[in-house]
């Protein structure tokens, strides 16, 4: 698999990365997207530009004043409110970006990345791209000398993704491909160490991602239903080019703290998607059988026997049948006679 474009090498980025890149530290500067956060804890997002004002019911702020200052500064608008200033998290664009397909929540990316074990210059394929949440997440964890290629279905999602992509990073990525496509007719890559899906139907790509992953590779699946998630882990299991699947999900509960009143918040991100995870097995090898004792019911029984005629011997793997005990009801001789009253 070909690499990206070192930087420098195409003129376009710089020694320090990407000539348009966005820059997370250091002060303020025209192009940087800031938090302008009310003192009720409300969030309203600006793109510095030189001349500009952010305008609200509360007044206004001046651009100039906030460009050239450190992050964690405070601003009183013309109208006597103070706002904290910060560069947004990840976590705080993917929540806030423009939609079209719904995003990954960052506890749900965050365990992607780490269960996945997304690890600098890894390659990793990603289908669908959605609106980008996850792909900015994968960018961040793979750098710039990894690759991060992503297969979306529609042209309008690829649009969207591509557009939060480099808003969030100010401009393209040196490490991320887009491809408009199904991932099951569009992958080319070969020797890929991650393939991460996220699609209503990723049991229908496995073939395409045994394909494309090394042997000791992994692919991680972000489904929404439970359906689907028992349909991926028996398809995983069945495929036989994989190890055994591990499923899970994360809620995330937050807590209000205030003096003495310490307890959880009414409102928590529950149920939001469940993931699956599974590593590539060497080509040809076969998965050791399972020896976990299933639940009962968890699998269709097995067809009734047919009962053999007197004198046959009994089937192969079968027991013989009993003859049944002296003295049960169908051998006990029948009771005398009561003599009548």
């Amino acid at each position: 698999m070909s690499e990206p474009t070192p930087n420098g090498a195409d003129g376009v980025n710089g020694p320090d990365g990407p000539a348009t890149g966005r820059v997370p530290h250091g002060p303020f500067r025209p192009g940087d997207q800031v938090q302008l956060t009310d003192p009720k804890g409300r969030v309203n997002t600006i793109t510095l530009q030189t001349g500009k004002q952010y305008h609200s019911h509360k007044g206004a702020i001046a651009h100039d004043d906030i460009i050239g200052s450190p992050e964690g500064t405070v601003f009183r608008s013309t109208g006597g409110t103070e706002y904290l200033a910060f560069r947004p998290l990840l976590a705080d664009f993917a929540l806030r970006m423009p939609r079209g397909a719904a995003v990954v929540y960052p506890k749900d990316a965050a365990q992607i990345v780490a269960m996945a074990d997304i690890f600098p210059g890894a390659r990793v394929v990603e289908a669908g791209a959605g609106s980008g949440a996850l792909t900015c997440f994968l960018l961040r964890a793979v750098g710039e000398h990894g690759l991060v290629s992503s297969y979306e279905r529609r042209p309008d999602f690829a649009d969207i993704a591509r557009a939060n992509v480099e808003r969030f990073f100010g401009g393209p990525h040196p490490a991320w491909r887009l491809t408009v496509g199904a991932l099951e007719d569009a992958l080319t890559e070969t020797e890929v160490d991650r393939v991460v899906l996220d699609m209503l139907a990723p049991w229908e790509c496995l073939d395409a991602v045994a394909k494309a992953l090394i042997p000791g590779g992994l692919v991680c699946v972000y489904i929404a239903t439970t359906t689907q998630m028992s349909r991926v882990v028996e398809d995983l299991r069945a495929h036989g080019s994989f190890a055994e699947p591990y499923a899970f999900e994360t809620l995330l509960r937050s807590w209000h703290v205030d003096g003495l009143a310490v307890r959880p918040d009414h409102r928590m991100v529950g149920h939001t998607g469940f993931l699956v995870t599974a590593r590539r097995l060497a080509e040809g090898v076969t998965p050791p059988m399972r020896r976990r004792r299933p639940a009962k019911g968890a699998h269709p029984a097995p067809a009734p026997e047919t009962p053999s005629t007197p004198g046959t011997p009994p089937a192969p793997g079968t027991r013989p049948a009993e003859e049944p005990a002296a003295g049960t009801a169908e051998t006990a001789p029948p009771a005398p006679d009561t003599p009548e009253s």
